[in-house]
């Protein structure tokens, strides 16, 4: 086990990949909206993926409809303790996995707040549409993304504070 953390804090990346995926959600969800929605799908690789705008109250494959209030919920306590813990981030991996989960909760919790039908009741805007899967769009990407890297850092021993630890 390292003794103390090497360099800075890493908040500044953290925040820089936040702000990245939430703004690539933000965006595309703009454009798909104003561009897409009400129309026909579209075929990006034949039927195997196409672009169909769906508004999704619930979470992953529309389970949960019925408690969006619950999961605005998730979403804000999942940003606080990223908050929390990056206090103590000096592992730049790590910092890249908190900030992918940072945007993607941010971009979801949005659609959440501000999207029809009101606030606190707005339904997410997927459209990433693969053949017998969940439509999704990239804050859910992101999220997912950030999970496995989390996954893979805590395999390899790594913290958050930059150490490694060996069980």
């Amino acid at each position: 086990m390292q003794n103390a953390p090497r360099g800075g804090r890493r908040i500044g990346v953290l925040v820089v990949v936040a702000a990245i995926a939430y703004a690539l959600d933000l965006v595309t969800k703009l454009i798909v909206v104003a561009e897409l929605e009400h129309h026909a799908p579209i075929q990006v690789i034949g039927t195997v993926l196409q672009l169909d705008v769906v508004r999704n109250k619930g979470a992953a494959f529309g389970i949960g409809e019925a408690l969006t209030l619950v999961l605005t919920a998730i979403a804000a306590v999942v940003i606080v303790v990223i908050a929390r813990i990056a206090r103590r981030l000096y592992s730049t991996p790590w910092a890249i996995a908190l900030g992918m989960l940072l945007g993607g909760a941010f971009g979801n919790l949005t659609d959440r707040v501000f999207r029809s039908p009101g606030v606190f009741q707005g339904a997410v805007v997927d459209f990433i549409a693969p053949t017998h899967f969940a439509v999704f769009n990239l804050a859910d990407s992101a999220i997912v993304c950030g999970g496995i890297l989390i996954v893979i850092l805590s395999f390899r021993g790594l913290d958050p504070d930059g150490t490694l630890h060996r069980d």
